[in-house]
């Protein structure tokens, strides 16, 4: 999640050309020209930098600063082309970090971004410096790891289930490389095998039938860069071969050509599946699989990030309502029901869900009923409830009342109907369930 910036203020070139420059520093910013707009951004996660005029069509800046209805925010900044003894008094004896006059100096803007954005690095964790949601210990490895290994040109092989964010580490590694050239990502099972080898290292014009002109490969694209070779157990073993001959040799020959050509290409691969099972089963080779670990890194699965993913799907619909300029939020109950279920999809999984449900939202309440194919402890069969020996009756009191809520979709009274119960029975029960450190 990058950081966020707000600016709110009348004057539309320096609103337009601040987003500009905060934008090209890695920020969200947002802009409003009275302070009726800026409380349109009140959905948002708390801002990480505020930028407040003082002279607004609708009052003085530093109304908002005690405004319940206003965006939450970190830093508070007053930019002012009109100051004054009175409004620099007011500043001093308010939440405000700094008091700047117009015209904005870029040294000193540049100055603000960076301590916001620092700010913003401690608040998110390690990985969200790089472009993930995440605070669990196992994404604050791959941080760490991306930070020892990016500067180097070690090849790295990541391994991850499916929708897990291989590809999204990948491009930080490369961000990361100080490389100049390109990032080219290719999944080698998406390609058809008899047309990988052309896609990879080019081709020359009649080579084969269709082949109308030389097309240089993807290899030749990330001259400089990085390559990200995704599902590399989908390679053919004959291509695996001849992948290695070019990495050993860091020369290649385009499909029906003889000109060697020299390439500085860094290698990025990824599998889904266990590199020592590919490995006994044939389907990578075991002199390829060496080239390409100079560095392993495995991400974890979704089910095992605990509390991240609560994080990640907040992000998606924080993301979809400002795509959207909607104010949506999570029916109750949905975080429990993404805690329980096992998103064998992954991250990809997660945000599919996210979405699916809020573009089926017509009443600003999100539900989000995940599809799986893979059943998962209780959610085996919707309409019945497992219990365990040993389960405490607080525990099955709490997994009957969550499910029959869910079943009827937060509908206090029919859950009260369908258990036999009072509708103020619900309403203790839950409250008692939040005593007790339920997690509503």
């Amino acid at each position: 999640m990058p950081a966020s910036l707000l600016i709110v203020d009348d004057d539309l070139d320096f609103t337009s050309s601040a987003a500009d420059f905060a934008r090209v520093r890695g920020f969200q910013p947002y802009v409003a020209h009275s302070l009726e707009q800026s409380r349109q951004f009140s959905h948002l996660p708390p801002l990480d930098l505020l930028l407040l005029d003082l002279e607004l069509p609708d009052g003085n800046g530093m109304e908002l600063l005690d405004d319940p209805a206003a965006p939450m925010h970190d830093h508070a900044v007053i930019v002012t082309g009109q100051p004054s003894v009175e409004s620099a008094i007011q500043a001093v004896s308010r939440p405000i970090y700094d008091y700047l006059l117009k015209p904005l100096c870029p040294a000193q803007f540049d100055a603000l971004l960076t301590q916001a954005a620092a700010a913003h690095a401690r608040n998110h964790g390690a990985a969200a410096r790089y472009g993930m949601i995440g605070e669990c210990e196992a994404m604050r490895r791959v941080a760490d790891q991306i930070e020892r290994v990016a500067p180097s040109d070690a090849s790295v092989l990541i391994s991850g289930e499916s929708g897990a964010g291989k590809e999204l580490v990948a491009r930080a590694i490369h961000e990361r490389s100080g490389r100049r050239g390109q990032f080219v990502a290719v999944n080698a099972g998406a390609i058809s095998p008899d047309l990988l080898a052309s896609h990879l290292f080019g081709h020359e014009r009649g080579s084969f039938t269709g082949a109308n002109s030389r097309h240089a490969g993807y290899f030749e694209q990330a001259n400089g860069g990085t390559l990200f070779l995704d599902e590399i157990t989908e390679m053919s073993p004959a291509l695996q071969v001849y992948l290695l001959r070019v990495l050993e040799s860091g020369t290649l020959t385009r499909v029906g050509g003889s000109e060697s050509i020299a390439i500085d290409v860094r290698i990025v691969a990824a599998t889904n599946r266990d590199p020592y099972a590919a490995l006994d089963a044939g389907t990578l080779r075991e002199d390829l699989y060496y080239r390409l670990a100079d560095f392993t890194l495995e991400l974890p699965n979704l089910r095992e990030r605990g509390e991240d993913i609560l994080l990640l799907a907040r992000h998606f619909l924080d993301t979809l309502n400002l795509r959207h300029g909607a104010a949506k939020r999570f029916a109750d109950g949905t975080e429990r029901m993404l805690m329980r279920h096992a998103w064998p999809g992954n991250v990809r999984e997660l945000r599919s869900a996210v979405q699916r449900a809020f573009l089926c939202s017509d009443d600003g309440v999100v539900r989000i009923r995940p599809v799986s194919r893979r059943p998962y402890a209780s959610e085996r069969d919707p309409g019945s409830l497992i219990f365990n020996v040993g389960m405490s009756y607080a525990q099955v009191e709490r997994e009957m009342l969550d499910r029959t809520l869910a079943h009827f979709d937060n509908d206090r009274t029919l859950t009260a109907q369908a258990l036999g119960v009072s509708v103020r029975t619900i309403h203790n029960q839950l409250a008692r369930m939040r005593m007790r450190g339920s997690d509503e």
